[in-house]
């Protein structure tokens, strides 16, 4: 029996941004190692269908692209399939070429085939040289006249390791279009219906995704395969294990795949994701990547690590994110080529088996923010892995507008990943994790940031109060925080008015630099700066006049921990462009929280192996079944 593992799609979308990421219609070069464009061809109107394209006259298109090329080193790595065939169907006098890459990014010729008139061409591949990474993908160049490339897909022979259909789980907090628009391209899409067992829409906000006035349609489209869930809010945590738990109850269910609210989704992907968790030789968490839906060509989650010493998630090749895909094609970028193992996915797009929930539980109720790293973390020390997995993608918004770290989610931000320190970190106090945690309160209070300081100490107080806190507040954690805004006058954004808010000696523009190579104090002198002005900020009192308007005035981009501390106040443009924050140095309060951060921090320190043995206990409880029934029940 024939399995297929990969189809050969073309954009949903009539958007020549996203052309790059499936079709390779251009002439590239390499000049001083960087990838260059010498000519583009990209035009929609050669794109047919979903699976349908025109090879114009004279011209190659390649389809060694992110969506297209197949990635087979994570095949060969993580599934017993070594025998692939691709099969191409073409209409007209064409050339095939098939090629590879190895993990360095070298391509290599496996084989050439002319055809002419309505042909299907089959390619026999086996996996057995791509342990360090790879591709292998197909370019197609017209003769004398147009051809029509008709469809391809990767197959195989080899039956499934395991079966079961996957069940989509859906957390969502107003965001109702999305909501309708991911189910609209779901019921659109009957090759990835086959294997769907249950859509979960677990509604969490007052703007009810049922009410949208699409629904019916997509509702009636979908039949018994979608079911609406209410609850209160709950966060990503609390939605996502209700997805687990109906999932669990669902004997046709394999998988549980977890999506975000607010994305665009490639419906080939979440297919692509089922099959590869089927064939993966163990139990498997399957993860997608992110593409930035503002600017869709940009790829910013690839791979994500939790690095054990600062206990502190990062992307690997993180100085080479985002990667933008119009700049610089897959065939041209050997970081894309090499095979990168993740110790974690994000929960924008997460296919996870049941076997990996019945072996670990749920999710831990942390709201949001490292649910999903703790959770991939927790399966690990279970024998199940987590793949990133190239060619499965979504769009979600990404964070180059946002900066989470001084709002109400500054909170989870510090609690959670001390609790997942707690719980999984394998170095005598949390290695370096409460250092980088007190550093991150002197950074917030030397720039005048109060309120994520004051979040991130009771968040500390929270840890400090043992584990049973985080199932307690989990309804009311977020409405406190966001409670404790008022108090903080720095957090209201000022609006454009029409009329300017200035500041007395005016705007102060830096030179730009590339990203990651600041301008910041390093070794002594970064220890001397922290010192005189930490010492700075406790003797001496603002200025009146600075206190009255405003000092100095930042781009967001500028406003860095090395140069807001200079001042006594500062306008600093919020992170979306919306308006403008107001920062004053308030020394009442910068003693009274410096204090209790060297205070919480050494507590903290002190406590660490009490604390990690009682949040170890705790954690089988904490993500139950039972203990999370109960809280649906109880918040009913």
């Amino acid at each position: 029996m024939t399995h297929v593992l990969q189809n050969v799609v073309f954009p949903l979308d009539r958007d020549p941004d996203l052309l790059p990421l499936y079709v390779d219609p251009e002439t590239w070069s390499v000049i001083d190692e960087e990838p260059v464009r010498v000519s583009s061809r990209a035009q929609l109107g050669n794109i047919l269908d979903r699976h349908r394209a025109r090879i114009v006259a004279g011209r190659r298109v390649s389809f060694g692209t992110y969506f297209n090329a197949f990635p087979a080193s994570y095949w060969q790595h993580w599934t017993p399939v070594r025998d692939v065939r691709l099969t191409v169907r073409t209409e007209g006098p064409a050339t095939i070429l098939v090629y590879r890459s190895n993990g360095n990014g070298v391509r290599q010729r496996l084989e050439t085939r002319e055809v002419d008139g309505s042909t299907e061409s089959r390619f026999d591949v086996v996996l057995d040289q791509y342990s360090d990474g790879g591709w292998i993908w197909f370019d197609i160049v017209a003769d004398e006249k147009n051809a029509t490339f008709e469809g391809a897909e990767w197959t195989t022979e080899q039956a499934p390791v395991r079966e079961g259909k996957a069940s989509i789980g859906i957390t969502t907090y107003n965001k109702p279009d999305y909501c309708v628009w991911t189910l609209k391209n779901l019921a659109d899409a009957p090759e990835v219906l086959e294997l769907l067992d249950r859509i979960f829409i677990v509604d969490q906000g007052d703007k009810r995704v049922d009410a949208e006035e699409l629904f019916p349609e997509v509702a009636q489209q979908l039949g018994e395969t979608l079911q609406i869930i209410t609850q209160p809010n709950l966060g990503g945590s609390g939605g996502f294990a209700r997805a687990m738990a109906e999932t669990l109850e669902r004997p046709e269910s394999g998988f549980v795949q977890l999506l975000d609210d607010d994305v665009r989704i490639e419906p080939e992907s979440i297919r692509r994701s089922i099959v590869f968790g089927r064939y993966a030789s163990v139990p498997t968490i399957v993860g997608a990547h992110m593409f930035d839906l503002l600017d869709r060509p940009k790829l910013h989650g690839w791979a994500e690590v939790v690095d054990d010493v600062p206990f502190m998630w990062r992307t690997l090749y993180q100085e080479k994110l985002p990667h933008d895909f119009s700049a610089s094609n897959l065939r041209q970028t050997k970081m894309l080529h090499m095979r990168l193992d993740a110790d974690y996915n994000g929960w924008w797009m997460c296919l996870i088996p049941v076997e990996a929930i019945r072996a670990v539980g749920l999710s831990l109720p942390a709201f949001i923010k490292w649910d999903d790293a703790e959770y991939s973390l927790r399966a690990r020390t279970a024998g199940v892995p987590t793949v990133s997995m190239p060619g499965v993608a979504l769009w979600h918004v990404s964070w180059v507008g946002k900066d989470d770290t001084i709002d109400w989610q500054a909170y989870f931000h510090a609690r959670n990943r001390i609790v997942a320190g707690l719980l999984h970190s394998e170095h005598a106090g949390g290695g370096t994790l409460l250092r980088h945690s007190r550093r991150v309160d002197l950074k917030h209070l030397m720039m005048m940031q109060y309120y994520p300081v004051a979040l991130r100490h009771r968040a500390l107080q929270d840890v400090l109060s043992g584990p049973d806190h985080m199932r307690r507040n989990l309804a009311t954690a977020m409405p406190a925080a966001r409670a404790l805004q008022k108090q903080f006058p720095e957090t209201v954004v000022h609006k454009d008015s029409g009329v300017p808010l200035r500041s007395r000696r005016g705007r102060q523009v830096f030179k730009q630099r590339k990203m990651h190579d600041f301008d910041s104090p390093q070794g002594l002198r970064l220890r001397l700066f922290t010192a005189t002005t930490l010492v700075a900020h406790w003797l001496h009192k603002p200025r009146p006049e600075n206190v009255a308007h405003p000092e100095v005035e930042f781009g967001k981009n500028d406003a860095h921990w090395w140069r807001l501390p200079l001042y006594d106040s500062a306008l600093v443009s919020a992170a979306d462009g919306s308006g403008k924050n107001i920062y004053t140095r308030d020394r009442a309060k910068y003693r009274r929280m410096l204090l209790d951060t060297v205070r919480l921090h050494r507590r903290l320190k002190r406590e660490w192996p009490r604390l990690s043995q009682q949040y170890r206990r705790a954690l089988p409880d904490l993500v139950s079944l039972e203990a999370w029934q109960t809280t649906f029940e109880e918040s009913k």
